[in-house]
Protein backbone atom coordinates (compact mmCIF):
# COMPACT_ATOMS: atom_id res chain seq x y z
CA UNK A 1 0.00 0.00 0.00
CA UNK A 2 2.96 2.58 0.75
CA UNK A 3 4.22 2.15 -2.28
CA UNK A 4 0.58 2.98 -4.14
CA UNK A 5 0.24 5.65 -2.20
CA UNK A 6 2.65 8.12 -4.17
CA UNK A 7 1.58 6.71 -7.44
CA UNK A 8 -2.14 7.37 -6.59
CA UNK A 9 -1.80 10.99 -5.27
CA UNK A 10 0.56 11.63 -8.46
CA UNK A 11 -2.02 10.11 -10.64
CA UNK A 12 -4.88 12.46 -8.69
CA UNK A 13 -2.45 15.53 -8.88
CA UNK A 14 -2.17 14.76 -12.87
CA UNK A 15 -6.49 14.67 -13.42
CA UNK A 16 -6.74 17.83 -11.19
CA UNK A 17 -4.11 19.69 -13.53
CA UNK A 18 -5.74 18.52 -16.47
CA UNK A 19 -9.20 19.32 -15.73
CA UNK A 20 -7.87 22.84 -14.96
CA UNK A 21 -6.23 23.31 -17.92
CA UNK A 22 -9.05 21.99 -20.06
CA UNK A 23 -11.35 24.29 -17.49
CA UNK A 24 -8.48 27.13 -18.55
CA UNK A 25 -8.65 26.22 -22.14
CA UNK A 26 -12.69 26.06 -22.21
CA UNK A 27 -12.60 29.68 -20.54
CA UNK A 28 -10.02 31.15 -23.20
CA UNK A 29 -11.86 30.56 -25.70
CA UNK A 30 -15.06 31.80 -24.15
CA UNK A 31 -13.21 34.67 -23.44
CA UNK A 32 -12.06 35.13 -26.52
CA UNK A 33 -15.50 34.94 -28.43
CA UNK A 34 -16.79 37.65 -25.47
CA UNK A 35 -14.09 39.50 -27.26
CA UNK A 36 -14.79 39.18 -30.32
CA UNK A 37 -18.41 39.91 -29.67
CA UNK A 38 -17.66 43.07 -28.17
CA UNK A 39 -15.26 44.46 -31.07
CA UNK A 40 -18.23 43.42 -33.33
CA UNK A 41 -20.68 45.31 -31.40
CA UNK A 42 -18.53 48.01 -30.66
CA UNK A 43 -17.46 48.45 -34.61
CA UNK A 44 -21.60 48.19 -35.35
CA UNK A 45 -21.84 51.33 -33.05
CA UNK A 46 -19.22 53.46 -34.46
CA UNK A 47 -20.22 52.49 -38.09
CA UNK A 48 -23.66 53.84 -37.23
CA UNK A 49 -22.62 56.94 -35.33
CA UNK A 50 -20.02 57.36 -38.69
CA UNK A 51 -23.21 57.08 -41.15
CA UNK A 52 -25.91 59.50 -38.60
CA UNK A 53 -22.42 62.41 -38.85
CA UNK A 54 -22.47 61.70 -42.53
CA UNK A 55 -26.51 62.11 -42.82
CA UNK A 56 -25.93 65.33 -40.46
CA UNK A 57 -23.43 66.80 -42.58
CA UNK A 58 -25.19 66.13 -45.49
CA UNK A 59 -28.26 67.58 -44.60
CA UNK A 60 -26.19 71.09 -43.71
CA UNK A 61 -24.41 71.12 -46.47
CA UNK A 62 -28.06 70.73 -48.59
CA UNK A 63 -29.02 74.14 -46.39
CA UNK A 64 -25.26 75.99 -47.44
CA UNK A 65 -24.80 77.76 -50.48
CA UNK A 66 -22.12 77.03 -52.08
CA UNK A 67 -20.48 78.34 -55.71
CA UNK A 68 -20.58 75.58 -57.65
CA UNK A 69 -23.06 73.55 -56.88
CA UNK A 70 -21.05 70.17 -57.78
CA UNK A 71 -18.31 70.93 -55.09
CA UNK A 72 -18.87 69.01 -52.27
CA UNK A 73 -17.26 70.67 -49.29
CA UNK A 74 -15.57 68.26 -47.08
CA UNK A 75 -16.52 67.41 -43.29
CA UNK A 76 -14.27 70.60 -41.39
CA UNK A 77 -14.86 73.06 -44.87
CA UNK A 78 -18.94 72.09 -44.12
CA UNK A 79 -18.77 73.38 -40.35
CA UNK A 80 -16.75 76.47 -40.77
CA UNK A 81 -18.29 77.23 -43.99
CA UNK A 82 -21.58 77.21 -41.74
CA UNK A 83 -20.43 78.36 -38.52
CA UNK A 84 -19.04 81.38 -40.96
CA UNK A 85 -22.81 81.99 -42.63
CA UNK A 86 -24.45 81.85 -39.62
CA UNK A 87 -22.24 84.68 -38.07
CA UNK A 88 -22.75 86.63 -41.71
CA UNK A 89 -27.17 85.84 -41.13
CA UNK A 90 -26.04 87.45 -37.53
CA UNK A 91 -24.41 89.99 -38.48
CA UNK A 92 -26.97 91.39 -41.49
CA UNK A 93 -29.96 91.22 -38.95
CA UNK A 94 -27.87 93.63 -36.43
CA UNK A 95 -27.60 96.01 -38.92
CA UNK A 96 -31.21 95.94 -40.27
Amino acid sequence: RNALAPRETSAARRKGKGRRGRNKAWSECLLSKQKRTRRMKANDRERNRMHHLNSALDALRSVLPTFPDDAKLTKIETLRFAHNYIWALTQSLRLA
